[in-house]
């Protein structure tokens, strides 16, 4: 796998996730890890302070699936909002915790549930609810 890109995660975003982690046992939901790392790594902005072209929680982007250029449009939600027939992905899922916090015209590799990885590349951030102005939602 390639070097992780830089992220940013709106302190909002952060205080939720961090609150999320701590009532999700690990041992029970596997991506509960993967969302603690990236949240360890991640530089953390104000809701205010957030570049539109980054995905956070409740965003709506577009991206290219790099093994077969398959363009999807995802949204990123908490777990009891998830509907994959509805594009609506788990931040706990593998896919959701690499999407957090990438900009647009970065890419992520991430593990496949049958084996291997493939490369996301954002190609675009369709709908953000800081840059809409719902800094609380």
């Amino acid at each position: 796998m390639s070097t992780l890109p830089a992220i940013t995660v709106s302190s909002l975003d952060y205080a939720r996730l961090s609150a999320l982690i701590d009532r999700t046992p690990a041992k029970e939901v596997p991506g509960v890890t993967a969302l603690e790392a990236e949240l360890e790594r991640a530089d953390v902005l104000e809701p205010a302070e957030m570049p539109a072209g980054v995905i956070t929680m409740n965003s709506r982007a577009t991206v290219r699936d790099e093994a077969n250029g398959e363009v999807r449009t995802l949204t990123l939600v908490y777990p009891q909002d998830a509907d994959l027939a509805a594009g609506k992905i788990s931040i706990l899922a593998p896919v959701g915790s690499a999407l957090l916090g990438l900009s647009v015209g970065q890419a992520i590799d991430w593990p496949l549930p049958t084996g291997g990885t493939t490369r996301l590349v954002v190609l675009s951030v369709d709908w953000q609810p800081e840059a809409a102005g719902e800094l609380t939602l």
